[in-house]
């Protein structure tokens, strides 16, 4: 039985979904009215995972069925496209990580005693997996760990986007781990700044405020921590457009940002900073030389020479 299989039964399955039966359907005389196989739409379904199932198929027949003689069709026709269980769960996508570093509050500067180590970077996946059928997912992330590898296409594509996370793995000043492709990307990395940074860490800090004012207005209260990350990115925003890099350790604003961590800052001075680092934005913005736009060029020749590398390395690691 695979493994969707066993978390699929724990769900009920909704009214006028598409199911295939597991089973042969059989009238009272033992005559097949259905085959196993057959597509059918759920008419009525139970409230519990120990009840039946009212099943309506092409034919005409309704049938009483077991959940565990139903698969959802969308389920069953990727049932053999899965990565893991068609490789048997042989390999180890962790072997192909090709860059590892420390974000979060460690590379900020910002941690205590009790502080998570955040891992993050990259990882190239052989051509066999890449290429065939089965894929590879964008994303690799142990959670028990604050582990996460992005897939190398899928980082690429969050860097030229300007996403504040991934930029941040490619200026943290705490790197465990890079192989000579992740040196060369290292080395590339101003390709993917952009005036496209103002508007990506803006949107992200309007969605961040619009929490927080939530919060102050249905429980009085804000999470503090996340205020403190808004300042953050604001400060680091105004930076990366003047400067032309992203600024990961915030030494000069340690001590204000962790006080505003411990509640220990009133909202209106923290709204009053958040207004003053918008207007230095906007006027980073006016000054800052960066490209209108990111080097997509580059950055497509950088993929392609890392699969064509991953693709002469087989199986090896890359």
């Amino acid at each position: 039985m695979s493994k969707h299989s066993t978390i699929e039964y724990k769900l009920i399955i909704p009214i006028g979904t598409q199911v295939v039966t597991r089973v042969e359907i059989r009238g009272t005389d033992g005559e097949e009215l259905c085959p196993r196989g057959a597509v059918g739409e759920v008419l009525q379904a139970p409230t519990d995972g120990l009840h039946s199932y009212q099943v309506r198929f092409l034919n005409g027949v309704e049938a009483a069925l077991r959940r565990e003689d139903l698969t959802i069709r969308k389920q069953s026709q990727s049932d053999g496209l899965n990565l893991i269980e068609a490789d048997g769960g042989s390999r180890d996508l962790y072997e192909y990580v090709i860059y590892r570093c420390i974000v979060g509050s460690r590379a900020y500067g910002l941690d205590g005693d009790g502080s998570d180590t955040d891992r993050r970077g990259i990882y190239l996946p052989p051509s066999s997996l890449q290429w065939s059928l089965y894929g590879v997912p964008e994303q690799l992330e142990r959670k028990e760990s604050e582990e996460c590898y992005w897939e190398l296409q899928k980082f690429l594509v969050l860097a030229l986007k300007a996403n504040p996370n991934v930029l941040e793995c490619l200026y943290t000043p705490l790197v465990e781990d890079a192989a000579p492709l992740a040196e060369e990307l290292l080395s590339l990395r101003s390709i993917f700044l952009s005036r496209l940074v103002y508007q990506t860490y803006n949107g992200y800090v309007m969605s961040q405020f619009k929490k927080l004012e939530q919060d102050l207005r249905a429980k009085g209260a804000i999470k503090w921590k996340h205020a403190m990350h808004l300042i953050r990115l604001l400060l680091s925003g105004v930076t990366t457009l003047r400067e032309g890099y992203v600024p990961v350790r915030v030494e000069d604003h340690r001590e204000s940002l962790l006080a505003m961590r411990r509640g220990e800052m009133e909202w209106a001075e923290v709204n009053t900073w958040r207004l003053r680092l918008h207007k230095e934005f906007d006027a980073a913005l006016a000054v800052t030389p960066l490209a209108e736009r990111p080097d997509y060029e580059q950055a497509n020749a950088f993929l392609i020479r890392a699969r064509t590398e991953a693709a002469a390395l087989g199986g090896e690691k890359n």
